[in-house]
């Protein structure tokens, strides 16, 4: 069974990969994709490692903006979200969603070609879309759950008489 490894000897170990491959800060990325989580200390494959950590969150934003764009199979709650946003904030989700979908493709073509230096640059690529994105995100997700907080709009009728 191998040990996990401190929080310190992760970054150390990260230090090495950030800066032969001019990779964002640990910090910064942590913040985004909880790879302190990395559960292995001895591999051959660290940035795959952290890739796979990284592409987890993806795939959770992934579903997230799925069930939002296309709620045919969403929870009751999720509806009253979505009547909140307009044409503009679905436009951007979808956007987002579609890169969101070619980094998933990407990710699967990495795991079947490896090669260290294209890890490295999927981390900076997947790094730099969620630095981009982050303040439309919020945004929507903001309006989503504050515009007219508790104030939903009850329907006249229902589906059973």
């Amino acid at each position: 069974m191998e040990d996990k490894i401190t929080l310190e000897e992760l970054k150390q170990k990260y230090a090495v990969f950030g800066e032969k491959y001019d990779l964002p800060g640990f910090s910064e990325l942590n913040v985004f994709f909880y790879i302190e989580d990395l559960e292995a200390c001895e591999t051959e494959f660290f940035l795959r490692k952290i890739r796979k950590i990284i592409s987890e969150r993806v795939a959770g934003y992934l579903r997230f903006f799925e069930i939002i764009l296309n709620p045919s199979n969403a929870p009751i709650f999720f509806f009253k979200l979505i009547k909140k946003l307009d044409k503009e904030d679905k436009e951007s989700l979808n956007k987002i969603y579609e890169e969101l979908g070619n980094l998933e493709v990407e990710v699967v073509k990495l795991d079947l070609d490896y090669a260290e230096e294209k890890e490295a640059e999927f981390i900076k690529k997947i790094f730099s879309f969620f630095s981009k994105i982050k303040g439309d995100v919020l945004g929507i997700v903001d309006k989503m759950v504050n515009s007219g907080s508790g104030n939903f709009k009850k329907e006249s009728g229902s589906y059973f008489g």
